[in-house]
């Protein structure tokens, strides 16, 4: 992250903290002059409106067919060659996936379904894209990249974090109630994390 993204994302926190009648003010006497600066501001804040309006609607443009992912193990997105499907929910999929250039690595790759690309759905997953992009806590992966397709479906990059469901986990290691609940403090500081950021998640799984 550039000096001027950190800078932006500083302003950022700090305006989503108070009153909008305070915010124009602050964002003003941070930014100055700084086009460049004031602008990635003003995109901060908008993607934070548009996700607060998500959360504030209804799902009335939400498909209802059950559609599967047409992309498969063997595919490219970008750099990136698909070597696995490892998740799906009811509008994107996630593989594990290895970006060749410029670093090779493997990830996890998030991509809308064919078929689910409605105006709501983009917007709850462009929603989802920003709200991880902005943690920055040890305990929750980070955003590394995005993209579209070449079909116009859009697609985030994560660090990919393998390991089991914290449950299975708790019970293979045959952790005690202390052992459980201190890793559970670790659980929920990155929940705390994430809503002082504004974002709850409403459907967490071990």
């Amino acid at each position: 992250m550039d000096k001027t993204s950190k800078r932006a994302k500083s302003i950022f926190l700090d305006a989503i903290e108070i009153s909008e009648e305070r915010r124009e003010e602050l964002v003003q006497s941070q930014c100055g002059d700084d086009r460049p600066l004031r602008d990635a501001v003003d995109r901060l804040l908008r993607d934070h409106g548009r996700l607060g309006a998500f959360l504030q609607s209804g799902a009335e443009e939400l498909p209802t067919t059950d559609l599967r992912s047409t992309e498969k193990a063997g595919d490219r997105i970008g750099p990136y060659r698909l070597l696995q499907q490892i998740g799906e929910g009811g509008f994107g999929v996630v593989f594990m996936a290895e970006q060749e250039k410029p670093v090779r690595r493997r990830v996890a790759l998030k991509v809308i379904k064919a078929g689910m690309d409605t105006k709501m759905v983009i917007a709850r997953f462009e929603a989802e894209r920003q709200a991880l992009a902005m943690m920055d806590h040890p305990n929750i992966a980070k955003v590394l990249d995005a993209g579209a397709t070449e079909a116009g479906r859009p697609f985030f990059v994560m660090e990919l974090v393998k390991g089991v469901p914290i449950t299975d986990y708790c019970d293979e290691a045959q952790l005690d109630t202390r052992d459980r609940l201190k890793l559970f403090q670790d659980v929920c500081a990155a929940v705390h994390h994430a809503h002082q950021k504004g974002v709850i998640h409403r459907d967490l799984k071990p």
